[in-house]
């Protein structure tokens, strides 16, 4: 009901009013009547424009606390009361908090009382009707919280049938409550409980609009609202990040192609009308701005204010594309590290041929000069082979780090031997400079081979866009700091653009990466800081006159708590220490060779028949455990893991059968693996891996039949 048109009703009822009163009094009223009668008319009128003005005071807000506040100060003002207080209806039925209070009962105002403690106030909240409790006569007066009070009266505020409230009056003596008060009271419950309600239900809907709101914006996903001719109505501030503009520029712009970024495509449009129509769709996947990559989805909406609208769910995948073409490609390189470890095994043993026959032709000195040179080369490229072998098969190592002793030195060049075809291919030119006699670090020769390869490679692929005019340059250099000599430091400095200053800070950010999509996973990196991090060292890009160089810290081997390590020779042989026993004959007499190679026993066979020596090379590996029970060797040379059963290698077999025969014994292997060499040097016996030096292996024979 609004103001004026509750003013109209008091102009009619107060006319309606007199003209009934005068119609009964008649002529023969007296005038004493006649004033009795404009006496109650202007009371009457004073109620209605005071109910008015109330009116006028509730209409100004919406808010409870407000609302609560003007109908206490209108029952003291207008009832003679000495207070009165709104009390809410809450959850706890047994507590009541006082929401406005005035006059007498103000230090009441926002306290929380219990029903025993508001006394008659909390016997009669909550019923259905006005109620009138006074003290009787010569009792002691009525206390609601401890202020003395004569009577209470008490009017529900009731609407639609529920029960909101209440609303109170209360005097401390004087006259009861009149007939016409107690009707204000009733007719101001009345009126505010209508509009407390109507307050109410707008705070639960503001509440829930903002509740609502709050989670819309909150979502990471973004989220649009599409009318029919496919423009955004709405839109969260996650949709307004992930294509970089303000969240009020995006509404009323088309989804299709000018949100998003790009020419329009065919699959978002079928998308949308798909969804307007109320059919099924599946989610679509799209390149969008600054190379993100998006899913989106879209679904009908019921309700919509028109026909045709829908809800659009954009998301940003790209991490996730990322990943996935990580797992993928960390797939494809398990299987090509196990093409490359099967490859590289197969390829030793006609290596160990090539590089131990020319060796043995050269060492013959046949043949005029020019065959020697073709021998040389031969050697050399067999030698040279055989390190690539060695380098991939640690590469494509997996499995928990193995820390020891690294010469930095040893692993630059490892890598760089790997890095060749790629140098050629791109026209770079590849400057080592080693510094010699570098300490050594504590490590995980693959972990930190990896560093050096991806720093490498970026460095490569960065010169590789240099224009022909520029130099195509990589260093790889190795060296101690200025007055620290408990660390080393590998450098990787290149001749390409460099690197922006707005990128520094994101360089070791996981995904981060300034190639073009599918070029780079913006993995190597900060995989690369990991490693250096794990290994106590630190791994940094530094300010370069031309180009980028990144420096990889590492503190030096501490061999005072360090597990002693016997440094890998670039040949490839560990040594373990000599089995001690009875003395050996100082030139060997028959050699046993156990290796299913023909062309490993050419070799052996070729080294040692020369000298007179007599070599057994039975078929299998059981074969030569039958010799070995009825034949005494000098010498044995097999292959560690050739097998005498199924379940058993003739290293095993031969070590648990004839145990002191570990003084005389050299295993041969072609398998790099670090759980190998662990087992071979667990025997006790010295081993070699293939290919291996000529001039090695006699050394080798010759300390054992010294020792």
């Amino acid at each position: 009901m609004t103001p004026g048109w509750l003013g109209l009703v008091i102009g009619g009822l107060a006319t309606a009013f007199l003209a009934y009163r005068l119609g009964r009094l008649g002529a023969d009223r007296t005038a004493r009547e006649l004033e009795q009668v404009r006496y109650e008319l202007a009371r009457r009128l004073n109620e209605l424009f005071s109910l008015q003005e109330l009116s006028y005071l509730l209409s100004e807000s919406l808010k409870v606390e407000r609302i609560v506040t003007q109908v206490a100060r209108y029952v003291t003002r207008f009832l003679d009361a000495d207070g009165a207080l709104v009390v809410l209806a809450g959850e706890d039925a047994d507590r009541i908090r006082v929401s406005a209070a005035e006059g007498t009962l103000a230090p009441l105002a926002d306290r929380i009382l219990g029903r025993a403690e508001a006394g008659p106030l909390g016997q009669v909240i909550g019923r259905e009707q006005l109620e009138v409790v006074e003290a009787a006569a010569g009792a002691p007066l009525l206390r609601v919280a401890e202020i003395p009070v004569q009577r209470v009266a008490v009017a529900p505020l009731r609407s639609h049938g529920v029960t909101v409230g209440a609303l109170a009056a209360v005097n401390r003596s004087g006259d009861p409550f009149t007939a016409e008060a107690l009707r204000l009271l009733s007719m101001v419950a009345t009126h505010a409980s209508v509009v407390l309600a109507n307050a109410r239900f707008f705070d639960l809907m503001r509440s829930g609009k903002e509740q609502w709101e709050t989670t819309f914006d909150a979502l990471a996903d973004g989220i649009a609202v599409v009318d029919e001719a496919g423009r955004v109505r709405r839109a969260n501030k996650s949709l307004a990040d992930l294509v970089g503009r303000p969240l009020p520029s995006i509404i009323d712009m088309e989804f299709d192609g000018g949100l998003l970024g790009g020419a329009r495509a065919p699959e978002l449009a079928a998308l949308l009308q798909l969804a307007g129509r109320g059919q099924e769709t599946s989610a679509i996947t799209l390149q969008g701005l600054r190379n993100r990559v998006l899913r989106i989805q879209a679904a009908p909406m019921r309700s919509a204010p028109a026909t045709g609208w829908v809800a659009v769910l954009v998301e940003d995948v790209t991490e996730q594309k990322t990943l996935e073409a990580q797992l993928i490609q960390n797939e494809r390189m398990v299987a090509v590290g196990q093409l490359v470890s099967g490859v590289a095994h197969e390829l030793n043993n006609p290596l160990t041929s090539i590089a131990g026959l020319s060796e043995f032709l050269l060492e013959q000195g046949s043949g005029n000069e020019r065959d020697r040179e073709h021998l040389k080369v031969i050697q050399e490229q067999a030698e040279r082979a055989g390190r690539i072998v060695r380098n991939l098969l640690t590469f494509a190592r997996k499995g928990a780090g193995e820390y020891e002793e690294i010469d930095l030195n040893d692993v630059a060049q490892r890598t760089a031997l790997l890095m060749q075809y790629e140098l050629r291919l791109r026209d770079v030119q590849l400057e080592s400079r080693l510094s010699p006699g570098l300490p050594t670090v504590m490590g995980d020769r693959f972990e930190l081979q990896q560093v050096v390869l991806n720093l490498l490679t970026n460095a490569v692929h960065s010169v590789a866009q240099n224009p022909p005019t520029r130099e195509r340059r990589v260093v790889l250099s190795t060296g101690i700091p200025d007055g620290d000599e408990g660390r080393v430091v590998l450098r990787v400095a290149d001749t390409g653009p460099g690197i922006d200053k707005e990128h520094l800070p994101n360089l070791f950010t996981p995904f981060f990466t300034t190639k073009e999509p599918g070029e780079g996973t913006g993995l190597g990196l900060s995989i690369s800081f990991g490693i250096v991090e794990r290994h106590g060292g630190r791994l940094s890009a530094e300010p370069s006159d031309q180009g980028a160089q990144f420096v990889m810290e590492l503190p030096v081997a501490d061999r005072s708590t360090s597990k002693e390590v016997k440094p890998r020779r670039s040949s490839g042989r560990i040594s373990a220490p000599a089995g001690a026993g009875a003395e050996a004959p100082k030139e060997p007499r028959s050699i046993l060779l156990v290796d299913d190679d023909p062309a490993v026993q050419r070799t052996i066979r070729a080294l040692f028949s020369r000298d007179g020596q007599v070599v057994s090379a039975p078929p299998t590996a059981g074969d030569a455990m039958r010799l070995l029970e009825t034949s005494r060797y000098d010498l044995i040379i097999a292959d560690a893991r050739a097998a005498v059963t199924s379940g058993e290698m003739f290293a095993d077999a031969l070590l648990r059968m004839w145990p002191e025969h570990s003084r005389r014994t050299i295993f041969l292997t072609a398998d790099v693996r670090p759980q190998t060499h662990e087992w071979l040097r667990s025997t006790g016996c010295r081993y070699f891996q293939k290919p291996f030096k000529v001039s090695e292996l006699r050394s080798t024979i010759k300390r054992m039949m010294e020792d």
